[in-house]
């Protein structure tokens, strides 16, 4: 089942609107995890910087696209930052691990913090430079500008929230009530 190409487009109308696409191994933990942070309006799990334009999620599972699985967070700047994010992020994945995160292996569950603001790289590089003496092993974690997203499958969005006892990597308990 491949999803609509034209779905991606999506752009939820906010002020200050910021954009951030998050990797960090299964998608369905990592868009719980964020969809229920203050600032953060919008969510949605998709395929990042894939070779293969609008694939599928078993097509992503063959490893033949170099697609990871990505959580496009939209956000309030006025409400959350960037670095506030990337705090969040880096503590509910484990950077040092190489392709993946949890049970989950394989290129498609790499981290990766992919931007679509330049200015957002300066960012991302110095507060992976100021968490790097805190690991004992190099992040390996990918950081690049994103050259494409591909929403992925209605049934992969808010998976958790339609599942709530589905498989998931990350500490959802970390969540702040």
């Amino acid at each position: 089942m491949q999803s609509n190409p034209s779905n991606h487009q999506i752009n939820p109308q906010v002020n200050y609107a910021k954009e951030i696409y998050l990797a960090g191994g299964c998608f369905w933990g990592v868009e719980a995890y964020f969809s229920h942070l203050q600032g953060v309006k919008y969510t949605s799990v998709g395929y990042a910087n894939t070779k293969i334009p609008n694939p599928s999620y078993e097509l992503v599972c063959t490893r033949a696209t170099n697609a990871t699985e990505c959580v496009r967070v939209v956000y309030d700047e006025t409400c959350i930052v960037l670095e506030q994010i990337l705090e969040e992020f880096f503590g509910i994945i484990d950077p040092t691990l190489y392709h993946r995160q949890g049970n989950d292996i394989g290129s498609q569950y790499r981290s990766g913090v992919y931007f679509t603001d330049l200015n957002d790289e300066a960012i991302i590089t110095s507060y992976l430079a100021q968490i790097a003496p805190n690991y004992r092993a190099p992040i390996l974690t990918e950081i690049a500008q994103l050259t494409n997203y591909y929403l992925a499958e209605s049934y992969h969005q808010q998976y958790l929230q339609k599942n709530p006892n589905g498989y998931c990597h990350i500490d959802l308990s970390r969540l702040k009530s």
